[in-house]
């Protein structure tokens, strides 16, 4: 269960609990649990899509740092995993020797988020590329077929 899911289960779980006691009509509970659900739910994608978009501005950005502390944050999260579940158990296994480091569960919830905005940055460059390559490819194709109609025919 994710963050998002916990969140909205807390949230939407006393409601709902009241909604069920004070409505006897099943129907207009359950359209009303629909409601709060779907405009939950905007809410939440809102946010993401303005956290995308910080990502999206700091990977864009002119300084280094900007541009680099997400992915250098991460990997020290990822390294700290490894070390934890690869490397200190294989030395404690082969010489009584293994230093694992606490990964509270806020570096591993800022992980996930962090992963998933970089691959959510990652997708958009992507697709930005893709469509700015789509427009000159047309762009030269209506050149050529300009350049083709301008040719005398035999």
């Amino acid at each position: 269960m994710n963050i998002a899911t916990k969140a909205l289960s807390v949230i939407t779980g006393p409601i709902f609990s009241v909604i069920d006691k004070t409505l006897t009509d099943k129907d207009e509970a359950a359209r009303l649990k629909h409601e709060i659900q779907t405009q939950l739910i905007d809410a939440e994608n809102s946010a993401l899509k303005s956290q995308m978009q910080v990502v999206l501005v700091e990977a864009l950005g002119e300084s280094w740092l900007q541009r680099n502390w997400r992915p250098i944050l991460m990997l020290t999260i990822v390294a700290i995993v490894a070390n934890n579940y690869l490397i200190a158990p294989y030395l404690s296994a082969m010489f009584a020797v293994g230093l694992t480091l606490p990964l509270p569960e806020a570096l591993w919830n800022l992980m996930t988020l962090g992963v998933g905005g970089y691959i959510a940055g990652q997708t958009a460059e992507r697709g930005i590329s893709t469509w700015q390559n789509g427009q000159v490819a047309q762009e030269q194709a209506k050149a050529q077929h300009n350049i083709y109609q301008q040719l005398p025919k035999q």
